[in-house]
């Protein structure tokens, strides 16, 4: 008996897997989205770059929607728009940081030398070449230091209290004063130094009264600060020490402290960082010597913010004043960028070693 051969279907393309842009189908789109928001620029006679930038990042968007919806569909093409919206953030908040640090850099390299770190502006006048920035750079660093040798104990303790020992109306009334304090304007925090320490007790400025506002603005970064990096000790370390018999304030000394210690040192160079770049405050208290005046107790000091609105404010449209400040902000800048860099470093070297 002969059977009827049976006819094989011929098998249909899975849809489980789709078509997919190529990798470098981002960077096409970028090119592409640039090229017409040049176009765009040059057609409608948009003078401003950032114009042009703007509508690249916006055609550089809808583009990769666009085209990655007709290949691979709109649940995909979300995925790509979040990824591209993610890349402008990115860009478009680095942009503005290399242009600073580019004009920063070549406009203040122009008299950055030994001569101008190791002079003072005693014998130059603001409007004449020539001078330096040592008596500044003296003055922000005994001001600052009296600043972190005021707030670090203040603010460490503040922490553990309440951390450790914060319980009811009190602690909540000085976890609510330091988020005041939080975000106080430095100009009010000068204010309130001179208001107090030179015109009700009479006296004269000094560098001391910029730090005593600079500690201002620095404790409540400190507290809060330490007190993230003491809620991360874990409570079994706490536990296990009290059941030890040891007490309290002596397990917060040997065991919660030196655990966190990494973290507290990297809080407290960055509030060292948030208070150098700080100017009303020192213009209001400190009020500028052009001398090297090196005791921080008695008479005006200067400061290399103080020192940067000077060179501005008297440059009376001279040139060396004008390189004198940018050379001032360089050097600032990197001295901030110096705290960041020991900051993340200490964290490095203080956080736990995790063994395989």
């Amino acid at each position: 008996m002969s059977h009827a051969t049976a006819t094989k279907p011929t098998p249909r393309p899975s849809t489980l897997r789709g078509a997919t842009l190529p990798k470098w189908s981002a960077w096409a789109i970028a090119g592409g989205s640039t090229a017409v928001a040049v176009g765009i620029g040059l057609g409608f006679g948009l003078s401003s770059k950032v114009q042009w930038g703007l509508i690249a990042a916006l055609l550089f968007v809808l583009g990769t929607y666009v085209i990655a919806a007709k290949v691979e569909g709109r649940r995909q093409a979300k995925d790509h728009v979040a990824t591209s919206v993610v890349w402008v953030s990115f860009i478009l908040a680095v942009i503005p940081l290399a242009s600073l640090i580019w004009t920063t850099v070549s406009k203040g390299v122009k008299v950055l030398d030994f001569y101008f770190l190791t002079h003072s502006m005693g014998m130059t006048a603001d409007t004449e070449a020539g001078g330096g920035i040592y008596h500044a750079i003296i003055g922000t660093l005994e001001q600052v230091g009296l600043a972190t040798v005021i707030s670090v104990p203040i603010g460490l303790l503040t922490a553990i209290y309440l951390v450790e020992y914060g319980r009811g109306t009190l602690a909540k009334a000085v976890t609510f004063f330091v988020d005041v304090m939080t975000g106080i304007p430095s100009i009010v925090a000068g204010l309130f130094i001179l208001s107090f320490w030179i015109l009700i007790l009479g006296f004269g400025y000094s560098g001391f009264a910029g730090a005593m506002a600079l500690s201002i603005l620095m404790i409540p970064v400190v507290v809060r600060s330490t007190e993230e990096m003491l809620k991360l000790v874990p409570n079994e370390l706490r536990e296990a020490s009290l059941a030890l018999g040891v007490p309290k304030w002596r397990t917060i000394l040997k065991v919660v402290l030196p655990t966190s210690l990494g973290g507290i040192t990297t809080g407290v160079m960055l509030a060292v960082a948030r208070i150098a770049g700080e100017t009303a405050p020192v213009l209001l208290l400190v009020w500028g010597n052009p001398l090297i005046n090196t005791d921080p107790f008695n008479g005006p000091q200067s400061s290399l913010p103080l020192y940067i609105y000077q060179q501005y404010q008297n440059s009376g449209g001279s040139p060396a004043a004008y390189d004198r400040a940018w050379a001032a902000a360089l050097v600032l800048i990197a001295f901030i960028m110096i705290l960041n860099l020991a900051a993340r470093g200490i964290a490095r070297w203080k956080a736990p070693k995790t063994g395989r």
